[in-house]
């Protein structure tokens, strides 16, 4: 037995929506979004892909930094490495908590919002909004880095790389978080694996078997930078150290994505939520660590400029060839350069990073729909797309990225230094809510003790820690580009204000008032017509039909000869409607008719006026550009007169007719659709191919209201 399909399961118009169901796949009914709902091993590539990925530039950044001092700064980089370690796992825990305690999906600016009130809520929602773009950003870019590692003919191609990868991760989470969830899933598992391997296998190699680890900057002669040469005091040194700690903590970012993202987990949600949390903590800690000990052991040289290279022959060498990254040559270090499991995990490496963006595209929507919720973003935002993901946000997301990648020309270097303060700041913004959160709980006793005190010992344990990364990171990247983001971040926050104080005085204005009178006194209606047609009889029907108080046909004069002929038809037709001339000499159609309903209106406050428009529809997108829309303009220039009424009365073309809309439920105006084929004094309907009479003959003394009467036949 056949399923029996709901009406509304139909397909979408073929000539409307056949390119949306290729792009996105069949739009789903709303009862279908608990399927959509993620189990812990499909969210884990969904959320965590972000830190898990940022194994692949964190250390690599932290290493670069460390060189511009000289070969002797490596030295520093285990116990800044456990440091940053270190940091990820304080947070991490610190979030499992804000998934207890809040589990809506708000995350950091849900916390902010309950315990610190409007305005610092509004500075962690500047803070993620603008880190998610930058997630995206620094994610494509380094993503095209590794790939180019791989393939350096594919340097000159870089933007173009970026914008392309950026534009397939986007179309492939409009197809919904579940279908992207499996899409993103074997990549981001190949990568764990190989990246694991890859650590087990140069331990082997190391401490088993004896060999060497080397790579092809291996051999790189490195010299502090002149700018660190001309001023070695303590305080440079010490600055160096924090800003290369600054970009380590890179690795950070993203974390949060899945205390946003509960909402998004198959029940039970906090549970499968802290989970997930644990697992991606735990895999991105043994990956940072890992990594960072193949770099240092293998005597990997990242480098910022060949101007740290001491032999002129290697700077020529780094000149003229792009520059592997910190994964292709552990990889070459570990499996060989050119063998299966280096392009394995080159491959990897650049989807996941890719995939990382991924996270963004979860996490902005879910942040950016609760904003919209609360008032402070475009309702739109809230809106679900067929595949009932936020596809607004989306769409806001991709743009903002798309436009930093071709700002920056998809430079991971340019674009780390806008990097990370945005997520230190709703880190410890967020941890500070947590406290009062705790610190609210044992007063009022609504938490037990143990729990109280456990989470203020963590949660205090991270504003520490978070607040100090935060200064340490705004003073080592302020003056290379971090400004930035002091400016955007502000600028957000003024956005999000404004908008919500536009909500409120709009509610403020449209709610009922004890004084508000319902009912007037009358009403007027007019049909506007140029010319006598099937579609304007078809208005004037349908206004004959409405029972008004007074109408009138009202015609716009724009050219005399063509209302002289308008005026011979209306008077052989016979029609007893009072007929309107309005000239205008500008040839305008809309502001003449806005003027005298403004004047009509004056007079007769205590009418109601409607306005019959009619308009065609179309079945094809390349037939709008064989009609010139004067129904649509004429529309928004009467919105702005008081009192007015806009009725649309549609007029399905022969296309527009062929078009199966859903359920082939009725559209607006089908009821009363057909041919209006006229006669002398009558009009006649074409149905099923027969002329069917459906309106008396005009008699001499008819009066408006007997003129084309639905409810009599001949």
């Amino acid at each position: 037995m056949s399923e029996q399909k709901h009406p509304h399961d139909r397909e979408a118009p073929r000539d409307t929506h056949a390119f949306r169901k290729i792009f996105l796949g069949r739009a789903l009914r709303n009862e279908k979004l608990e399927g959509e709902l993620l189990p812990k091993t499909v969210a884990l590539p969904i959320f965590a892909s972000d830190p898990l990925s940022s194994v692949a530039y964190g250390p690599q950044e932290l290493l670069m930094i460390l060189t511009l001092g000289g070969m002797s700064f490596l030295t520093f980089a285990p116990p800044l490495a456990l440091g940053v370690a270190l940091l990820l796992t304080v947070i991490v825990l610190s979030y499992r908590k804000v998934i207890q305690a809040y589990p809506s999906g708000g995350g950091d600016y849900e916390v902010a919002k309950v315990n610190l009130g409007r305005g610092a809520s509004l500075i962690v929602a500047s803070a993620l909004l603008l880190d998610y773009v930058m997630t995206v950003a620094v994610s494509i870019s380094s993503g095209t880095d590794n790939l180019i590692s791989a393939f350096p003919g594919l340097a000159d191609y870089r933007i173009e790389m970026a914008i392309g990868f950026l534009i397939l991760i986007f179309a492939i989470n409009l197809r919904g978080i579940r279908e992207s969830g499996v899409s993103f899933a074997i990549p981001t598992y190949i990568f764990i694996s190989t990246v694991f391997v890859m650590i087990g296998t140069g331990l082997y190699k190391f401490f088993v078997l004896g060999q060497e680890l080397v790579t092809t900057s291996s051999n790189y002669e490195v010299g502090p930078i002149d700018e660190f040469t001309s001023n070695p005091t303590q305080v440079a040194v010490i600055l160096l150290l924090l800003r290369a700690f600054a970009s380590g903590c890179s690795a950070l970012t993203g974390i949060e994505a899945i205390a946003n993202g509960v909402p998004a987990f198959r029940k039970p949600k906090i549970r499968n939520a802290n989970i997930t949390m644990s697992l991606m903590g735990g895999i991105a800690v043994t990956m940072f660590l890992g990594t960072t000990w193949l770099a240092l052991t293998s005597g990997v040289k990242y480098l910022e400029s060949s101007h740290q290279l001491v032999d002129e022959a290697q700077r020529t060498i780094f000149e003229n060839q792009p520059q592997q990254s910190l994964m292709a040559q552990i990889g070459i270090s570990v499996f060989g350069e050119g063998s299966l499991l280096f392009y394995i995990l080159q491959a990897a490496t650049a989807a996941v990073l890719l995939l990382a963006a991924n996270t963004a595209f979860n996490g902005f929507p879910l942040l950016s729909s609760v904003l919209s919720k609360d008032g402070f973003a475009p309702k739109m935002l809230q809106t679900r797309g067929d595949r009932l993901v936020f596809s607004n946000g989306m769409l806001s997301l991709a743009l903002a990225a798309g436009a930093l990648i071709l700002v920056y020309q998809a430079s991971v270097t340019g674009l780390i230094q806008l990097y990370i303060i945005g997520v230190f700041t709703s880190f410890t913004v967020g941890q500070i809510g947590m406290i009062k959160h705790w610190r609210r709980g044992l007063k009022d006793k609504s938490i037990t003790s143990k729990e109280a005190f456990s989470g203020l010992f963590i949660n205090g344990l991270g504003a520490f820690m978070t607040s100090s990364v935060l200064i340490i990171v705004t003073i080592t990247k302020f003056t290379h580009g971090a400004w930035l983001v002091f400016i955007i971040m502000p600028v957000l926050w003024i956005v999000m204000y404004e908008t919500k104080k536009y909500y409120a005085e709009v509610d403020k204005e449209i709610q009922l008032k004890p004084e508000q009178v319902f009912g007037s006194k009358g009403d007027y209606a007019i049909v506007l017509m140029d010319k006598l047609t099937a579609p304007q009889l078809k208005a004037l029907d349908y206004a004959l039909s409405s029972k008004h108080d007074l109408l009138e046909v009202v015609h716009i004069s724009i050219d005399p000869e063509a209302t002289e002929k308008f005026e011979k038809d209306w008077t052989e037709y016979g029609i007893q409607v009072p007929l309107r001339v309005i000239p205008s000499p500008f040839r305008d159609f809309g502001a003449p008719l806005a003027e005298y309903l403004t004047e009509y209106r004056a007079k007769h406050e205590d009418r109601r006026m409607a306005i019959y428009l009619p308009k065609y529809v179309v079945g094809h997108w390349w037939e709008h550009i064989f009609h010139n829309h004067r129904a649509n303009r004429i529309r928004k220039q009467l919105m702005y007169v008081r009192g007015a009424m806009i009725v649309i009365v549609p007029w399905r073309l022969e296309s527009a007719d062929k078009i199966d809309l859903f359920t082939r439920a009725p559209l607006p105006g089908d009821v009363r659709r057909g041919q209006i084929v006229r006669g002398r004094g009558a009009m006649r309907r074409h149905v099923n191919g027969k002329n069917e009479i459906i309106h008396m003959r005009v008699r001499e003394d008819a009066t408006p209201e007997d003129v084309l009467d639905p409810n009599e036949n001949q």
